[in-house]
């Protein structure tokens, strides 16, 4: 297929296109129109104001693509080249840094974190807050592992269920960077955004501003009402260099992620399938998660995905179906894309934009 055949698909909606620095868009015996007619029709369904979205095939991308406003205000458009914070869609890249450094032989996933000097302090602290994610928190229990914290398997006994808790994901930052000497952006930044390609990808934390180019872009994040109208989401409280969030992404950058991890560019093999088997339990069960992706069975198909949601201002899905090769990420400018998966199962299949990718590359 020609690129001006495929920028000329006869869409009954306008969508920008950005694919600089892409492989060409490939042909696939897929309705790519009615695919992006049928998103942004959810999109208008659920008010989001801007949504970005990327589709990839075989390590090649299918389509990319931005819909509505990444900026009301200003009348900008969604472009594939958007800048969103992608949430916790963070926690893939981030468990990429930790098995990278497994790799170098610098960082031991099953190693003790009472081994590191902070660990007891802040898990005494935090067990002590009325958090529903500090519920269940032991810091009189030996064993207490990163792998734990990267598969949601520290609560209670270690090892003996999953309960997803972005505060102990995001604390798996301080290993990687007590063994490295690093910050912990500095890790993502050469060991995911600089081997993926992602020029347009950066980390954001109270020390560290967003990069000023990607701050001019970024998609303005929305609140919106009780009826469907947006306005400009209050400013976020600054975070720490932690691994549970802090990136901000665009939809073809993710997808150059996805390129370069399904080739072997950023992990071996070995450590891809860590990533992507579901964790073992004491007791035999396995956890619906593996090393920063959930993981789950649907239809007969392997589906390996992570959302993001920060309420009232961005959300996110990244779903992978591994035995089809094919993979899609969107990014919105509103909570919109969310639809409150319980924190204990993996249950993507309850997304309407998980139906919609599903149904029209996976035919399922």
């Amino acid at each position: 297929m020609k690129r001006s055949q495929w920028l000329a698909l006869p869409l009954l909606l306008s969508f920008c296109v950005a694919l600089a620095s892409v492989p060409e868009p490939i042909a696939a015996p897929y309705d790519v129109a009615a695919f992006v007619q049928r998103l942004d029709t959810l999109r208008k369904d659920a008010h989001i104001p801007g949504l970005s979205f990327a589709v990839v095939q075989d390590q090649r991308i299918v389509v990319a693509a931005g819909l509505g406003l990444a900026n009301i205000e200003q009348g900008v458009p969604a472009t594939a080249e958007t800048p969103y914070d992608i949430a916790s869609v963070a926690k893939p890249l981030s468990a990429v840094v930790a098995l990278h450094l497994d790799e170098q032989g610098v960082l031991d996933l099953d190693a003790p974190l009472a081994g590191y000097s902070d660990w007891q302090a802040f898990c005494e602290g935090f067990s002590r807050q009325p958090s529903v994610l500090a519920k269940g928190l032991r810091c009189d229990v030996p064993g207490e592992t990163l792998r734990h914290l990267l598969s949601h398997t520290a609560t209670g006994i270690p090892g003996t269920h999953f309960s997803y808790n972005p505060v102990l994901y995001s604390w798996a930052s301080r290993p990687m960077m007590a063994v490295s000497d690093e910050s912990f952006s500095a890790l993502v930044e050469q060991d995911v955004f600089v081997p993926a390609g992602m020029t347009r990808s950066a980390r954001k934390y109270r020390d560290l501003p967003l990069r000023a180019d990607l701050a001019a872009q970024q998609a303005q994040p929305y609140r919106i009402d009780a009826d469907g109208k947006a306005a400009p989401a209050p400013p976020r409280s600054p975070q720490g260099d932690g691994a549970a969030g802090g990136d901000v992404s665009t939809a073809l950058d993710l997808a150059r992620f996805d390129i370069a991890l399904d080739s072997g560019k950023l992990i071996s093999a070995t450590s891809r399938q860590q990533m992507m088997t579901p964790t073992p339990m004491r007791d035999g069960r396995t956890a619906q998660y593996g090393l920063g992706w959930f993981i789950q069975t649907y239809k007969g198909h392997k589906l390996v995905w992570h959302s993001g949601w920060w309420d009232d201002a961005y959300s996110a899905l990244y779903l992978k179906v591994p035995d089809r090769n094919v993979s899609f990420i969107v990014l919105a400018n509103s909570e919109g894309v969310w639809w409150n998966n319980p924190p204990e199962r993996a249950e993507v299949q309850r997304s309407a934009f998980a139906q919609a990718f599903l149904s029209a590359f996976v035919g399922i």
